[in-house]
């Protein structure tokens, strides 16, 4: 999944900076920019299922919420980090053109990692009560001893329906906060935007920089952040024991929920009925939100089919070779396309050229990452190469 958001992320971003003239004016950048819409939603969401699958790794460790708490938001503390120092690279590459206000602009891995702060907040929260509600019932003469952990966790193991009542009550708060992001996300674009924060604050929860507004094309938490609390509940119950010896059942009946999400949002988009003033549905509509989550989970069955019956099970798969190392080509494309050493002329280019271009960035993009993962970089003795030598051996005679 990771390596298809990587794939749907390079078409898009180069086709939007490269193709010129009547090309920007046709059905194919349309078609390009609407599967854009995906990538984005796709990074979020696997980064909740990511969290809940090391989240799951440390409540079976016997973890306190607290110590789980900790971890969780540092590794969240890191992302935004990275999202941090690639706005001072980006700055620093565009140094003498680009405004100062480029270093504080919100992009996709700052919201990421706050988006895994607030995931570890909530889980550590939901686990702390769970372990007060196993308190509650130990006091009780009635309560059942068996429920909990010894560090106040209420999972000493599954239950006879693969499902713990930590586990339930973690999915339900991973529901409920996607959802009250979700139904937030109008009003604080429009009549409840927090004008009273300084821009840069301000931009993490409606995404206006210093431009006065809300704009589409930034990312904030509001909605974003949404599609992370959905993978969080959809991958706690993927790590469930039940879900785990029946993978594929369990991602049928996620598809089976996502085809009905998106009927359900269609039949909503269409209905009389509208819960605030200003609907858009494309950019803060609860509708194409949901839209868009019930598509992730049509694709989650369809890429384990893919993974598992299809062709990525006969040899080499760039999708997942791609999808390996995501974080570093997405972090080195966006130069080769959008910044100072883009491939091609930006906003000059036909379609079939750009293609070309495309294709290109693919096949390095695949190549880097194939170094990065086939190399062990760490058992090279750096000191003891000849760099004189080879030197000598590249300097022409």
């Amino acid at each position: 999944m990771r390596g298809l958001a990587c794939v749907l992320m390079f078409q898009t971003h180069c086709y939007d900076a490269w193709l010129g003239g009547n090309a920007r004016n046709t059905s194919f950048l349309k078609g390009s920019q609407l599967l854009g819409t995906l990538p984005a939603p796709l990074f979020f969401f696997l980064a909740g299922i990511s969290f809940a699958l090391v989240t799951d790794k440390l409540i079976r460790k016997n973890l306190t919420p607290a110590e789980i708490t900790r971890a969780m938001a540092r590794r969240g503390v890191e992302i935004l980090a990275f999202g941090l120092l690639f706005r001072l690279q980006e700055f620093l590459i565009a140094w003498g053109w680009a405004p100062w206000s480029d270093l504080l602009r919100v992009d996709v891995l700052n919201i990421i990692g706050v988006s895994m702060i607030l995931m570890a907040l909530l889980c550590g929260i939901t686990l702390t009560a769970c372990g007060k509600m196993r308190d509650l019932r130990r006091d009780t003469p009635s309560s059942d001893s068996h429920q909990g952990m010894p560090s106040g966790i209420p999972q000493a193991a599954e239950k006879s329906s693969g499902f713990s009542r930590w586990r339930s009550m973690l999915v339900a708060a991973a529901i409920a906060a996607a959802s009250l992001i979700a139904l937030l996300t109008p009003p604080l674009y429009t009549t409840w935007r927090p004008t009273w924060l300084p821009w840069p604050l301000e931009s993490y929860i409606d995404g206006c920089h210093n431009l006065g507004a809300p704009q589409p094309w930034l990312f904030s938490i509001f909605p974003w952040a949404a599609f992370a609390f959905a993978g969080l509940a959809a991958g706690f119950i993927l790590f469930s024991d039940r879900a785990r010896a029946h993978t594929a059942e369990a991602l049928a009946l996620f598809a089976a929920a996502g085809a009905v999400a998106i009927l359900a949002a269609r039949q909503l988009d269409h209905s009389s009925i509208h819960l605030y003033s200003t609907y858009d549905y494309w950019h803060t509509s609860p509708n194409f939100l949901m839209t868009r989550i019930g598509l992730l989970l049509v694709i989650a069955f369809l890429t384990y089919a893919w993974c598992r019956w299809g062709l990525a099970t006969r040899g080499f798969s760039p999708l997942i070779q791609l999808g390996q190392t995501s974080l570093l080509v997405y972090w080195v494309h966006l130069e080769f396309v959008y910044g100072r050493f883009s491939l091609l002329p930006k906003r000059a280019q036909t379609i079939p050229t750009a293609s070309r271009g495309l294709l290109e960035i693919f096949l390095f993009m695949l190549i880097l990452s194939l170094v990065r993962t086939r190399i062990d970089w760490k058992k090279i003795d750096w000191k003891k190469i000849d760099w004189k030598k080879m030197t000598r051996r590249i300097q022409p005679a």
